[in-house]
């Protein structure tokens, strides 16, 4: 029986890892800033107040957390906000930048004592974050975090290699969440979350630090 922590946990892709991870018979850690019905509804370890880009918030989780050994970290929480070229705004960006890019790193040099030889980390990024796929320009602020954090993500999967520690970097697709609105395009979030789940069960020494889509597909930087 394995352990997850996974991080955004109340709803969408974050409920969802949750549930199926529960479901297999492995131990949940969910983290949140405030837990939902449907959370609590699935009798997993809930860690409530807890904000990401908070050094406080982070270091209360450290102290609960005594003791625990970290099969797997899910960095899954993340804010998107739109920034056009004619609106950048700067304070959004920064907002974004430390959210989705500075906080999940951090974050895992705080819990790195609890991982252990064989632990795995997962970044939950986008492929709105990969320079040459990008077909469409605009949303400066989250793409710019997102190629930031890919960039951190594959640092540290040399970085943690020493301590056979893996990283994996995962675009759980288009997914049909209130983060997207919900849009009729995207595939639901049972079918993300499995295949994110079959990534990082597939995670090792040979492939730590590659970039992918939920589905398989190696994605470009």
């Amino acid at each position: 029986m394995s352990t997850y922590l996974i991080t955004g946990s109340n709803r969408g892709i974050g409920l969802e890892l949750c549930r199926q991870i529960h479901k297999r018979g492995d131990n949940v850690i969910a983290t949140c800033r405030k837990a939902s019905k449907e959370l609590r509804d699935l009798g997993v370890r809930i860690e409530e107040n807890i904000e990401i880009s908070s050094d406080e918030s982070i270091t209360n989780l450290c102290k609960k957390l005594s003791g625990v050994n970290l099969d797997c970290l899910i960095h899954n929480a993340g804010i998107y906000e739109f920034n056009s070229f004619e609106n950048l705004d700067k304070q959004s960006i920064l907002r974004q930048f430390e959210v989705n890019a500075l906080s999940p790193i951090s974050m895992t040099q705080s819990l790195k004592h609890l991982l252990k030889r064989s632990s795995k980390v997962a970044f939950i990024t986008s492929r709105m974050g990969s320079i040459e796929d990008n077909s469409s320009g605009s949303s400066y602020g989250y793409r710019m975090s997102k190629v930031a954090l890919s960039m951190a993500a594959k640092s540290l999967s040399i970085d943690l290699s020493r301590d056979d520690i893996y990283v994996a970097i995962l675009h759980p697709g288009l997914v049909s969440t209130r983060m997207t609105g919900f849009t009729r395009n995207g595939i639901s979030p049972e079918e993300s979350a499995n295949g994110l789940l079959k990534r990082i069960d597939s995670l090792n020494k040979n492939n730590s630090g590659t970039f992918w889509h939920a589905n398989g597909e190696v994605l470009p930087w």
